[in-house]
């Protein structure tokens, strides 16, 4: 059975428990194509209560990707010529994770916080390549 697009998949990092969820979001042009695409990432800090909701949130803009579909992945953010992460991988939300907590953020904060995603996308990126395991057999 497939899983369930906008049920909040969960993540654990250092102890800590998370749910997180991913949503796209654009405006439709009269001419029917697709503008202001933005994909925003959130994870909220569990047990419930216990902090307020995380958004990363990417925002379509020169030299960057936030593709809503074909041809490229869903879920797909990156740079043209660039580091890029596919936002429905947990190893990709832990690595966005792990970055934001670097930058100062504090899971424990009971207001709900946004940041701009590109910032920590290279370096959640190249984590990323360091979690790549050797091919199999």
């Amino acid at each position: 059975m497939p899983r369930r697009p906008k049920k909040p998949r969960r993540l654990v990092a250092d102890g800590r428990a998370y749910l997180w969820t991913l949503r796209h979001s654009h405006r439709v042009l009269d001419s029917g194509r697709s503008a202001d695409c933005c994909q925003t990432l959130t994870l909220y800090p569990q047990p419930a209560g216990t902090g307020g909701p995380l958004r990363i949130v990417f925002v379509e803009g020169p030299g960057r990707y936030v593709p809503g579909g074909f041809p490229t992945g869903s879920g797909d953010v990156g740079y043209v010529g660039g580091g890029s992460l596919n936002l429905y991988e947990p190893g990709a939300v832990r690595a966005l994770l792990d970055a934001a907590l670097a930058c100062g953020w504090e899971p424990g904060e009971r207001r709900a916080v946004e940041i701009d995603g590109w910032p920590l996308l290279e370096a959640a990126a190249a984590a990323r390549v360091g979690d790549v395991g050797p091919a199999g057999p």
